[in-house]
């Protein structure tokens, strides 16, 4: 038969004994998932405000566009496979995808250079506007994050946890790093308070993050802002958005939710010049006769 002081120690180990906020393994029971969405808000949403930040521009691109020195080692490295066995197909076509990602290398800089831009205009006297804010991984991510960082500025990563697990990269400000499960709150954050989106080079997660905003802005679920697309080229041969327009599947008009750049210049150009047409009453490119939307983001 169990003791008293037996029965005392169940108690003070028992989960149920713990308090519920140290208590991991009821946050993580499927009937928590509101509360845990709620944290993933409130959290991001505190910590931006302790901080100071008021406005961001949201930097997307792909997480494979590294620095030349790196994507010039993989070219160098596939060179080897197909010299070791000229006939590996899979070795030649891995040599052809390390040519193709070290060609757009540049891309890696030139949002280096956006971000140290931006920051160096934006972040005076202490103020926290136009704070670039990435996903928080390498390649693009990382080169919108460096930039910043070496112009002196705060920049935020939101990282994500995925399977194949994402380290932040060492150019995030300390305070302004996070760590989401969910991804619908981490694109409530990249959004709610952007003044613009710059969309480099990528794969299927930035033109998912493209699309999202493409659709928001369409049904003018979120505030104006100048949407991006660095790199002409490249988006053109991605993405035939005049074809939509011809299939009759978006009005013409929503063409103009998009712009293209092609130098970092161009781009702040861009962005500084959308939100004087606003300041000043105009209607710049993508927003209706009406005005913009006050709907909450979503």
């Amino acid at each position: 038969m169990t003791t008293p002081e037996e029965n005392l120690r169940a108690i003070l180990e028992s989960p149920t004994y713990r308090l519920a906020e140290d208590d991991v393994d009821f946050l993580a029971r499927p009937e928590l998932r509101p509360v845990r969405m709620q944290l993933e808000l409130l959290k991001v949403e505190m910590a931006f405000d302790e901080a100071g930040v008021q406005s961001t521009i949201v930097l997307f691109g792909g997480t494979r566009i590294v620095e030349r020195h790196e994507a010039e080692q993989r070219v160098e490295a596939a060179r080897r496979l197909v010299a070791a066995d000229p006939t590996d197909a899979a070795a030649a076509r891995e040599l052809a995808r390390a040519q193709r990602i070290l060609a757009k290398c540049h891309y890696y800089d030139e949002a280096r250079e956006f971000a140290r831009l931006v920051t160096s205009c934006c972040q005076t006297n202490r103020l926290c506007d136009y704070v670039i804010i990435t996903g928080g991984g390498p390649g693009i991510m990382e080169a919108g994050n460096r930039g910043a960082f070496e112009a002196g500025g705060i920049s935020v990563g939101l990282n994500i946890t995925l399977p194949a697990e994402q380290r932040p990269n060492p150019y995030i400000s300390p305070h302004l790093c996070f760590q989401f499960h969910y991804f619908a709150l981490r694109k409530l954050h990249f959004l709610l308070r952007a003044k613009a989106l710059v969309v480099f080079p990528g794969g299927f997660g930035t033109l998912d993050e493209l699309f999202d905003a493409l659709t928001l802005r369409q049904t003018e679920r979120m505030q104006a802002i100048p949407i991006i697309l660095y790199g002409r080229e490249y988006w053109e041969r991605v993405i035939d958005f005049q074809f939509l327009a011809d299939e009759g599947v978006i009005d013409d008009a929503h063409l103009n939710l998009m712009q293209y750049a092609d130098s970092p210049q161009q781009a702040w150009d861009m962005i500084t010049e959308f939100h004087r047409q606003v300041q000043a009453g105009e209607t710049p490119p993508g927003i209706p006769p009406e005005g913009p939307s006050e709907e909450d983001i979503g």
